[in-house]
């Protein structure tokens, strides 16, 4: 990383730390559901109009309630007396760095990880989905895969794909993938390339089953994450260990095809889910982008910067994205200057910035409900990268979407409650247990659909 931007976000960091396509199997989701857009796209849609509850998964904080990760539950159903209350929370006994989450392809359980401790956990969210219970903890990763910080939990079909940030070795950021049962049995593991311009870094995945392509973006490692972010933005060899790349896989195959160079820390990758549609979209970090993969004339897959988010010699330091159903808007939140902006995607070549907002001191993740009338963000990015004192707000608030601005429907201060710092959210719905019911019958996956088997 250049000198300047190191200074600037040592500068920034200073002041606040002072202050469906399935193999044959699923059809295309339509805008009448209101599920998230980041998830698989072999989960079966089951919520339609209006989810009933936002599952938030939740760093503990010491001396804060029982100071342990847990998965908060908000009632985010209007029609409900506890609209926009918590009426679950489900401690894990113990602090891990908690951080991301993903369904299974049946919808039936949800899995989080610590980044920290590298456990995983299972959670029944089918059997009353109101209130969650834990099933099942998977310790013994590291020891197993030599991997380290779980971050991406993405449904395949019969399958997990668990995507992680670090290795036991030096604890750096060259890492690797893990596949599993969705009981939880490991099957293998697959490494991130280091030869053909590959860092070995990774973060997220997407992907589209229509073109057989998976893509994985990157991060860092255990070492930098858990630094506290004003001592990381000061060390100077800390700030080169950042991922600078993409890699487009075979999906069937499980094997890396083409390494792209994304400067600046690709996080979140968002694939267009309106039919007809191959492209994807990714926000980097450091260097404040939105950069397109797409195929070009000649049919080769290729990655390029279309847009600017914010002023990046101030460092707004992009951290969730959420694509619209329809692929023609992109909600950004960027965490330093803690705003929620939207980007028109009518020509993905060219995204312009239609809105921004202000939505709290520091915003992290962002989800719009599938049929875009509602926006949800939380505050946490990283126990160690929070920001301190006043400017340290934790929280999930609910916006209503007209189009035209974003208005607050509910605000959950984690604070207040107790609970600890708000991070990543799933769509609950009661739904699940009709579609899944005492008489249904499992989906059969034959084996040439698994991926990598």
């Amino acid at each position: 990383m250049n000198s300047f931007l190191r200074h600037s976000l040592g500068r920034i960091a200073g002041t606040t730390c002072a202050a469906l396509l399935a193999f044959g199997g699923l059809t295309a989701p339509t805008p009448v559901h209101a599920d998230e857009t980041c998830n698989s796209p072999f989960m079966g849609k089951l919520i339609k109009g209006q989810e009933d509850f936002v599952y938030v998964w939740t760093l503990g904080i010491e001396g804060v309630g029982d100071g342990s990760d847990k998965l908060v539950t908000i009632d985010s159903n209007p029609k409900s007396p506890n609209y926009g209350k918590v009426i679950h929370k489900l401690s894990v006994g113990r602090r891990g760095e908690a951080h991301h989450m993903g369904f299974t392809d049946d919808r039936r359980y949800l899995w989080a990880g610590g980044l920290d401790d590298s456990r995983i956990y299972v959670f029944d969210v089918y059997s009353n989905p109101a209130k969650p219970k834990l099933i099942r903890t998977i310790a013994d990763m590291p020891a197993k895969t030599g991997l380290v910080g779980p971050h991406t939990f993405y449904a395949m079909p019969g399958r997990m794909l668990v995507q992680f940030l670090s290795n036991t070795k030096d604890h750096g950021g060259v890492t690797g993938m893990a596949q599993f049962t969705n009981k939880g049995k490991l099957i293998r593991t697959h490494a991130m390339p280091t030869d053909n311009g590959g860092d070995g870094y990774g973060y997220d995945i997407g992907i589209n089953p229509g073109k057989n392509v998976m893509l994985t973006s990157s991060f860092t490692g255990w070492n930098n994450y858990m630094m506290d972010l004003g001592k990381l933005v000061q060390d100077g060899e800390a700030m080169k260990r950042f991922g600078s790349t993409m890699v487009l896989w075979d999906l069937k195959t499980m094997q890396p095809k083409t390494t792209f160079s994304v400067p600046g820390s690709p996080l979140e990758i968002r694939w267009s889910l309106k039919e007809g549609d191959n492209w994807a979209v990714v926000a980097t970090a450091l260097t404040s982008k939105i950069w397109l993969v797409k195929q070009d004339g000649s049919g080769q897959w290729q990655a390029k910067d279309v847009a600017t988010i914010g002023d990046p010699s101030k460092i707004p330091l992009p951290v969730d994205i959420s694509i619209t159903a329809d692929g023609k808007g992109l909600w950004v939140n960027t965490f330093m200057d803690g705003k929620t902006r939207y980007f028109d995607l009518t020509d993905p070549e060219n995204p312009k910035q239609t809105f921004e907002k202000e939505t709290g001191k520091q915003v992290n993740m962002v989800s719009q409900s599938w049929d875009g009338k509602r926006v949800y963000i939380t505050s946490s990015l990283l126990a160690n990268w929070d920001k301190k004192g006043d400017a340290d707000e934790q929280f999930v608030r609910a916006f209503n979407w007209d189009g035209q601005d974003l208005s607050l429907a509910f605000e959950v201060d984690f604070h207040k409650e107790k609970l600890g710092r708000a991070h990543h959210m799933k769509f609950g719905t009661k739904a699940v247990r009709a579609a899944h019911g005492p008489q249904s019958t499992p989906v059969r996956v034959a084996a040439s659909d698994v991926p990598g088997r």
